[in-house]
């Protein structure tokens, strides 16, 4: 059984109860530099918060650069994992941060970045156990944020290896699994029937179609929510965006069209970033 401390923090992850999720990452500062203005940092996330995102990803050095009031609404999680787009390696995730650093910043989760097919794929899942031991120990929420990249990837939108991705995920002690969403859309439907736990893809429309009708459609699905980062920092009204989605997340729209009960623990988080 779940320890009382991370059912409580994973109950905190979703505003509405119904354990369904919308996350917005903020971790891209690290990987391809600043998102906004240091200067409206403050503004974004209260943005964020207004429109009803049950979460915010960001490393530990963010996280201790806000006010905490902020958050009045909002669950924290703190992304362990780094790269940057200048490495010789940009698949290569290095641990940054660990379980201790996150609880002592008040953190409701953590999440570990591992990339399937890479070349240092190895100790990334390494990392990846090392981690879920400590937030057993803890009682803290794993986000596992796998995805297929490298060069030994053919099809990175491939059904199949995209429920072997969520069960590595599970396997190795994840509570939840951030993946990409395998293409067409409607065959996340067997990404989530072959996952034991939640699941957080990755990745918005790859043609750039709009983000709420993609949502819709990756929820239709079976998803459990969104995990949308890149589509909502970078647009002129924030809330607005944020509000639509979880709508989407948290309406009508996240109805299961696979018989899958919403209450299910083997369900999918879906990610459009």
């Amino acid at each position: 059984m779940l320890k009382t401390g991370k059912l409580l923090r994973l109950r905190r992850l979703s505003l509405a109860g119904d354990g369904r999720h919308l996350l917005v990452p903020l971790d891209h500062s690290v990987s391809d530099g600043p998102i906004v203005p240091a200067g409206e940092w403050d503004d974004l996330l209260r943005a964020l918060v207004d429109g009803g995102a049950d979460g915010i990803i960001v490393h530990k050095g963010r996280a201790r650069a806000f006010a905490p009031d902020i958050l009045r609404n909002c669950a924290l999680v703190v992304h362990l994992s780094a790269s940057t787009a200048c490495s010789a390696d940009v698949h290569a995730k290095v641990l940054v941060a660990d379980v201790e650093e996150a609880l002592r910043l008040g953190a409701d989760a953590v999440s570990v970045h591992v990339n399937i097919g890479s070349d240092t794929e190895a100790r990334q899942l390494s990392d990846l156990g090392a981690v879920a031991r400590s937030c057993d120990a803890w009682g803290m929420p794993l986000i596992a944020m796998v995805y297929p990249r490298g060069p030994r990837i053919e099809n990175p939108r491939d059904p199949a290896l995209l429920a072997h991705l969520a069960n590595v995920a599970a396997d190795l002690g994840a509570d939840m699994v951030k993946t990409s969403v395998a293409l067409p859309v409607e065959r996340m439907a067997e990404v989530v029937a072959g996952s034991p736990i939640p699941v957080l893809a990755a990745g918005g429309p790859p043609d750039g179609s709009d983000l709420v009708e993609y949502g819709t459609a990756v929820m239709a699905t079976g998803c459990r929510g969104l995990a949308v980062g890149r589509r909502i920092f970078s647009v002129p009204s924030p809330a607005s965006l944020v509000a639509r989605l979880a709508a989407v997340v948290h309406g009508d729209g996240g109805a299961s069209s696979n018989g899958m009960s919403m209450t299910s623990p083997s369900t999918f988080v879906a990610g459009v970033a």
